[in-house]
């Protein structure tokens, strides 16, 4: 027996400890992760925002926000995020979690009604990571 530490392994060894986890998943709940992306183009087809996420057992993971420069402070962040949180409640989901660091969207993602439940220090040494959840299905103001 021997550990291998790499920061390059082969794509089928990850797939494989991916897949057993989630066969070792599968005897507690049901498989049902889904990808939900939401993309704003420009006139010639450009994304000049997005949000990238995944539905799972009720819940909806943000992973990524992002909104060209040239287009933010126009609401098309909110539009983008309404726009997940609407389709994934249409697939079930009642809750949705995120992250964000302190230099990036925390007060954003609190005026959509998102509540901080977590943080951890240090980040690069100077930053914080905010974890933040919201029930969907709710308004801004029902959140509390």
């Amino acid at each position: 027996m021997r550990i291998e530490l790499t920061d390059s392994p082969d794509e089928r060894d990850e797939a494989f400890v991916i897949a057993q986890t989630r066969a070792y998943n599968a005897a507690f709940t049901t498989e049902d992760v889904r990808s939900l992306c939401v993309f704003i183009r420009d006139d010639e087809e450009r994304v000049i925002g997005g949000v990238t996420a995944k539905t799972y057992w009720e819940y909806l993971e943000i992973q990524f926000l992002w909104v060209h420069e040239d287009h933010r402070d126009r609401g098309l962040a909110s539009e983008l995020m309404v726009a997940a949180e609407t389709e994934a409640a249409r697939r079930g989901c009642k809750h949705a979690f995120l992250d964000t660091l302190s230099f990036q969207a925390l007060g954003f993602y609190r005026k959509l009604g998102y509540s901080e439940f977590g943080r951890l220090s240090g980040f690069s040494g100077q930053h914080e990571r905010h974890f933040l959840c919201k029930a969907l299905g709710l308004s801004p103001d029902e959140q509390g």
